[in-house]
């Protein structure tokens, strides 16, 4: 596993998955039928646990302040700090990598127990990362 800096924190814009694991793929495709450019727009997954399961939310850049409530979207702050994590090469050849990932990085004693599992999609790679608590 690496370690990757977030300088800032990244504010985006959600759409949450009515189930997951099966909904992800409809969360995006609602997030880009409601928000202009959204392709265009770093793109983000953001995974959290509840006592109901997992809350999946399919999350872009947003562009402005304010954009969130615009579309009717759920605004959500990535927060800047030190996270662990790894990218995943050609992610789409083995889906099922992403959750692999999650659960190993999940392990760590050192997590963030407020964070969230986050996904950056770069292309065909992914971003697996979930922030470390404060030291």
């Amino acid at each position: 596993m690496q370690q990757f800096i977030l300088e800032n924190d990244i504010h985006v814009l959600c759409v949450a998955a009515r189930t997951f694991p099966a909904g992800i793929m409809e969360a995006f495709n609602k997030l880009h039928s409601i928000v202009p450019g959204a392709g265009e727009r770093d793109s983000y997954g953001i995974s959290q646990g509840s006592k109901d399961g997992v809350i999946y939310k399919a999350a872009a850049q947003q562009l402005k302040e304010g954009e969130a409530e615009q579309y009717g979207c759920e605004a959500f702050v990535i927060k800047k700090g030190t996270y662990t994590g790894t990218i995943l090469k050609d992610w789409k050849k083995d889906e099922k990598a992403i959750g692999r990932t999650f659960r190993e990085l999940l392990a760590n004693p050192g997590i963030d127990p407020d964070g969230a599992c986050i996904e950056k999609y770069m292309g065909d790679d992914v971003q697996c990362m979930i922030r470390l608590k404060d030291m």
